[in-house]
């Protein structure tokens, strides 16, 4: 039976990695052979998990320098490779072993004011178009994995978590901005407490994200668009004065 090398990082903050030997059979994933070094190597080998089924975001790691889902990550696609490097998402605090502290993460998406729907219409009812729905229902998709959180520079090479909301919390934010429905002005946040403006459209975060989300087109540059009009189109502003003097008068 043909077997593969697993490196797994072990340790706290000041890990290192060991080596596993693991059987490969056919569709076997990296959370699988995780699962049989757990089993057959090492019960105190801490990863965290839950569905095996790409829906629940709970095995995000970094195989081979790559952030992903383990359990969505097959054998196969390394056949050529005699060894596999499985490491934590390295934006975040490991915990132990494979596991990263992620609660960052859910501090920012405390920030982000609720949806703040606008009056229903006479008949008790509020009403949208199908296409402003299609526009918004990808952003539903997300299973806060938060590959992209881990993936976007921003956050990994500059550490700007206390000015930069990242790629998730961006999409989540989108989703309301674009919403028929929402009355909330959220441009001012997006600009000042997420920090649109440090992304510099790499796209890498659209590349991991496991429900083909794409963060970058459809959600981050229409924010950026919205901020720019709003803070710096000359021409945007001055109407806006105008209009000010025109409703005051």
């Amino acid at each position: 039976m043909k077997e593969i090398n697993l490196q797994i990082y072990r340790g706290k903050e000041k890990g290192e990695f060991r080596d596993y030997s693991v059987p490969v059979h056919p569709g076997m994933v990296v959370l699988d052979a995780i699962h049989h070094v757990q089993a057959k190597y090492d019960p105190t080998l801490a990863v965290r998990w839950n569905c095996k089924a790409g829906k629940c975001g709970s095995c995000s790691a970094e195989v081979n320098g790559k952030p992903v889902l383990t359990c969505m990550t097959r054998l196969d696609n390394f056949k050529d490779q005699k060894s596999i490097r499985v490491e934590p998402m390295k934006s975040f605090p490991v915990i132990k072993d494979l596991v990263t502290d992620v609660s960052w993460n859910y501090e920012v998406n405390k920030k982000i004011p609720p949806f703040d729907p606008i009056e229903r219409d006479v008949d008790g009812t509020w009403r949208m178009q199908q296409k402003d729905i299609d526009r918004i229902q990808e952003f539903r998709k997300c299973i806060e994995c938060f590959l992209c959180q881990d993936v976007c520079h921003v956050i990994r090479a500059h550490q700007q978590k206390q000015n930069f909301g990242g790629p998730r919390f961006l999409v989540r934010t989108a989703s309301l901005a674009m919403h028929p429905l929402d009355k909330r002005d959220r441009i001012p946040f997006v600009k000042e407490h997420l920090g649109v403006g440090y992304c510099n459209i790499t796209r890498c975060c659209t590349e991991v994200c496991p429900e083909e989300i794409v963060i970058t087109d459809n959600a981050i540059i229409p924010l950026k668009e919205r901020v720019v009009s709003r803070f710096y189109d000359p021409i945007y502003i001055i109407a806006r004065k105008f209009k000010k003097i025109f409703l005051s008068a």
